[in-house]
């Protein structure tokens, strides 16, 4: 009888290791931080996308971390994790394309301490004009343009990527000399400054800018984009790379620590496609965020760095000077 006992034991023991072994000891909880803007967007979406990590990996989940930083944020988080480490971090045309060129000392790392996963969203850039001023369009703002001495522009922080786009701009339009950057602490405030009559214009996500829009305190003159834009409430404003205007998208790479193992980063880049291909993630991403789902591969990401570095180059004068 005590063997049998015994031997019972031995077997729900054995049962609940292969049953653990199965599930809890193979799921892996990946940090993703947001090394800014707690409240910002990035951290937002991230938050959107862990929520529906379980609805699709039973071996990974994931959990949103904001913190209020900058390139100390990642340089502390590379010096803090290695390879395979369930730790993962996002980065853009911020830092591998302004800070590198304005501020190299600041980083502490290169894009080879990473290895990409995938880019969680693409937001189109678009700059709004003081409703007073009427100006609607590329052809209303060339006309504007000539006949003023200065053109303010709000924008989040003095080097940030909406202070280069309204450089590339108005310095590619032959009137960067006019240019002055009035920087602002956070993009929203910035969003709102030209509102408020503190500037002629702004540079902000669209979503930043929406509701002021919508009660008739600005125009939306264009977009930093190829085309117009098709959807949403600022469809139809016009593209300025239809005009041979430089842009770039605002994007967001999600990256793991260089020398992670190859089938880690595929499950990752797997379950990032998955979310980001849900109709919910696209809908809210397009109705509620004015995002868009924006997948890429390695080149993409290499091409977009390369861009944006040859606009800084270029419009370095303007910005800093």
């Amino acid at each position: 009888m005590r063997k049998r006992i015994l031997s019972g034991i031995l077997a729900l023991t054995l049962a609940v290791g292969l049953l653990t072994g199965c599930g809890g000891s193979k799921t892996a909880t990946w940090t993703v931080t947001c090394p800014w803007a707690p409240s910002g967007v990035a951290a937002m979406v991230s938050q959107k996308a862990a929520s529906m990590s379980a609805n699709y990996s039973d071996s990974v989940i994931l959990v949103a971390d904001a913190i209020k930083g900058d390139a100390a944020t990642v340089n502390t988080w590379v010096a803090d994790t290695k390879a395979n480490d369930t730790e993962l971090v996002f980065a853009g045309e911020g830092l591998f394309s302004i800070t590198s060129i304005l501020d190299p000392a600041k980083l502490q790392f290169t894009y080879d301490d990473f290895v990409f996963v995938e880019n969680l969203y693409s937001s189109v850039f678009v700059m709004s004009a003081d409703a007073s001023l009427n100006i609607n369009g590329i052809g209303d703002l060339e006309t504007y343009l000539a006949g003023v001495d200065e053109i303010s522009v709000a924008a989040n922080g003095a080097t940030s990527s909406e202070a280069f786009l309204a450089a590339a701009l108005f310095g590619s339009m032959g009137y960067g000399e006019k240019l002055k950057i009035t920087p602002y602490s956070s993009a929203a405030e910035a969003a709102q400054a030209v509102a408020r009559g503190e500037t002629n214009f702004a540079v902000s996500h669209q979503s930043q800018i929406l509701e002021t829009y919508q009660q008739g305190g600005v125009t939306i003159v264009c977009a930093f984009d190829a085309e117009d834009i098709a959807d949403g409430e600022f469809a139809g404003v016009e593209g300025v790379g239809k005009y041979g205007y430089p842009y770039f998208r605002n994007r967001c790479f999600v990256l793991a620590r260089s020398g992670t193992k190859a089938e880690t980063v595929a499950e990752l880049k797997k379950l990032y496609d998955d979310i980001l291909a849900d109709d919910e993630m696209a809908s809210w991403l397009s109705d509620t965020m004015m995002l868009e789902v924006d997948t890429m591969s390695e080149q993409d990401v290499q091409d977009h760095i390369q861009n944006v570095q040859n606009i800084v180059n270029e419009y370095y004068d303007i910005v800093v000077n």
